[in-house]
């Protein structure tokens, strides 16, 4: 069973996704926040697995929440809810830990399957689109870890990697998915979720949407 804590200052919008999630026989509606604050005070007391996080609420918004909740070293997940596909405040809240964010127009079953990738670990932006967002947004927002060094090689966030582990980061951060990964680099898709496993452990990124931005901090890849 899942339990998703729903953060929304809309109650219209809170009962709507209640009505969604009580639907499914795997899901559970842990809570409810109005705002930022009560989305934290609410995580700390009912640890679930995911937040559905919106951005824009009065007093605490969803960043800095999303932010605190991270920090905790809480197992829970946040899924960012933003209304337009490249909102800055998304790409803000991925770089305070977020797992991914959807549209808050998105059907129903899109919904659904995000909260279940980002429950098992998974990260919901499809690399197409997370490319799209660092593109746009890399260059005006702050790196949350300060600058990066000059040349990747000087990075120590990278100095764990195997040359081959650094080639396969570099290319996530260019959206290529696993299968492409495989295909073009000439290895078994198994092969290279093992890579993409070890390769978030080591730097220590939470899922393939963090790894994406560590590419990006360090300068395996820069915007186009």
């Amino acid at each position: 069973m899942t339990t998703v804590l729903i953060v929304d200052d809309q109650p219209m919008q809170r009962f709507g996704f209640r009505m969604l999630l009580e639907s499914q026989d795997d899901m559970a509606v842990a809570g409810e926040a109005g705002n930022g604050s009560e989305a934290v005070r609410l995580t700390a007391e009912l640890h679930p697995d995911v937040v559905l996080m919106d951005i824009r609420m009065p007093g605490l918004d969803g960043i800095e929440a999303t932010r605190r909740i991270i920090a905790s070293g809480d197992r829970t997940r946040v899924l960012i809810l933003t209304t337009f596909d490249l909102d800055e405040y998304a790409y803000a809240g991925l770089r305070a830990g977020a797992s991914g964010f959807l549209i808050k127009d998105a059907l129903p079953e899109e919904l659904l399957s995000g909260i279940r990738a980002v429950a098992s670990g998974d990260a919901v932006v499809a690399p197409s689109l997370t490319r799209r967002l660092l593109d746009s947004y890399a260059d005006h927002l702050p790196s949350s870890s300060g600058p990066a060094p000059a040349t990747p090689a000087d990075d120590p966030r990278l100095s764990s990697l195997t040359h081959r582990e650094r080639e396969i980061l570099t290319v996530i951060g260019q959206g290529w998915t696993n299968a492409e990964i495989a295909s073009r680099l000439h290895l078994a898709e198994s092969t290279v979720k093992t890579h993409v496993g070890r390769i978030l452990a080591k730097t220590g990124t939470r899922d393939r949407v963090q790894a994406v931005i560590l590419a990006y901090d360090t300068k395996l890849v820069t915007p186009s």
